[in-house]
């Protein structure tokens, strides 16, 4: 084998390396009851001659007489010490928690470029979703724990069934103050494995005045629809484009009820299969009071949506750019003053399977109090709530204007709060069809999309 090629995989029940690529070093994963269940890792960690993993799990394990061990606190001598055994070709072990493989220690040796062969236990998150009887093909997992808590909170915020590792600092208490508004049922999972291990299932509102034990995992999960009869699509109320779409059996109540709305192809923030800048006829609207598809795809292009990001769609008539910022991952607030209209928006919302909070008031006063987003669509409200929405500094704003006379005064007022401007005046025409199979152009309202970014302070997220 060249020195170029690439190390083969080996196999996870042969305890030897293969011949012509470096020892590897073996990760052992340690399950919630602080034992490795491997059945390769016994053989492992008797010809082990150096050993890193935290005290509890160098405590948990046989070694042999002479393994060294490096217990972890700081990660960069313990990986220099790793990748000095590989080089003198001395087996190394390093131990983990549950799959190290998710959220764990084998990115970071792998990014070390060191040859890894991994013995996997059940992770925390399994052993989570499994103490709770719950399904979670359909689930999205991300993690808190060492970085920022917003794109977690707001994955739970998009999505119907979310696991959170949690960190001191950024766990339930944390998740669920953040989730007040949402409709959400939490599972909090104490100490998994341990004498102490407790599962509790709670309200956001409940977690956030709770004192929870170390180490937890949280299950975000959306509370099953109401009872009520379904209500007959109409024309304006559009069934998936393909049946990877298509919502999984309606939940009951309790902990052993999983979220409705899982995506069949366990693709939970994918692209929509449908697709998105929709036509206008896929949502129910009043009197063409919609933003129109050729205005939409610049808008949501232009806003960023995906994972772990919130917007707010400000005036938000039919719903539609939320939606479809949902559909692609984001968490999404629709704020709308107009009473027939907010009930649109849910309706719409429905029909397409996203789960979109939707507050009911006039901007700017329904601004407040809400989280802090990272992209807004001012869609209506006029000056003042664009104004509102400036001062709370999100890192990028579009707004869609029909008059003229308006443009000017929203540049001065948006560059007057420090924002880059980028502005667009978008007219389209549509093919129509005249009688005897001619066609002719139909021209929409033009309309002014602007764009505004503005810098982050230093050591502002972005």
């Amino acid at each position: 084998m060249g020195v170029d090629s690439p190390a083969p995989v080996v196999g996870v029940d042969s305890p030897a390396p293969v011949v012509g690529v470096d020892t590897p070093v073996t990760v052992v994963g340690i399950d919630a009851g602080g034992a490795p269940s491997h059945p390769a890792a016994a053989d492992a960690l008797a010809g082990a001659r150096l050993a890193v993993g935290a005290a509890r799990h160098l405590a948990a394990v046989a070694l042999p007489a002479g393994c060294a061990t490096v217990t972890l606190g700081p990660l960069a001598p313990a990986l220099a010490r790793v990748a000095a055994a590989v080089a003198a070709g001395t087996p190394a072990v390093v131990l983990a928690s549950g799959d190290p493989g998710l959220f764990g220690i084998v990115r970071r040796l792998h990014a070390d470029g060191l040859p890894l062969r991994v013995l996997p236990a059940v992770s925390s998150v399994a052993a989570a979703f499994a103490r709770a009887g719950l399904p979670w093909d359909g689930a999205a997992v991300v993690s808190a724990h060492g970085r920022d808590l917003r794109p977690a909170l707001n994955a739970a915020r998009a999505l119907p069934a979310v696991a959170v590792l949690t960190a001191p600092g950024a766990g339930a208490a944390e998740i669920g103050a953040g989730l007040v508004g949402w409709p959400r049922r939490l599972v909090v999972a104490e100490r998994l494995g341990t004498p102490a291990e407790r599962i509790v299932e709670t309200t956001p509102q409940a977690a956030a005045g709770t004192a929870w034990a170390d180490p937890h995992v949280l299950l975000s999960l959306a509370d099953p629809a109401p009872a009520d009869p379904p209500v007959p699509p109409g024309p304006a109320d559009p069934l998936p484009a393909d049946p990877a779409d298509q919502p999984g059996p309606a939940a009951g109540p309790g902990v052993g009820a999983a979220a409705s709305g899982a995506r069949a192809d366990n693709q939970p923030a994918a692209a929509p299969a449908g697709g998105w800048a929709l036509p206008e006829d896929a949502y129910a609207h009043r009197d063409s009071m919609i933003t129109k598809a050729e205005v939409r795809a610049l808008a949501v292009a232009r806003l960023r949506p995906r994972l772990g990001r919130l917007v707010w769609d400000v005036g938000a008539g039919s719903g539609s750019v939320g939606i479809e910022c949902a559909l692609l991952g984001a968490a999404v607030i629709a704020v709308e003053r107009d009473p027939d209209a907010v009930g649109l928006v849910r309706r719409n919302a429905a029909a397409h399977r996203v789960d979109v909070r939707v507050v009911a008031g006039p901007a700017p006063a329904a601004l407040a109090g809400l989280p802090d987003p990272d992209a807004v669509f001012v869609g209506g409200g006029g000056l003042a709530a664009l104004a509102a929405v400036a001062a709370r500094r999100p890192a990028r704003v579009v707004a869609a204007l029909a008059a003229l006379d308006r443009v000017a005064p929203a540049l001065d007022l948006l560059r007057g709060h420090g924002y880059r401007v980028e502005g667009v005046q978008l007219s389209a025409a549509r093919l129509a069809d005249l009688p005897g199979g001619s066609v002719r152009l139909a021209a929409t309202n033009p309309v002014f999309v602007l764009t505004a970014d503005h810098p982050p302070s230093p050591g502002e997220r972005r």
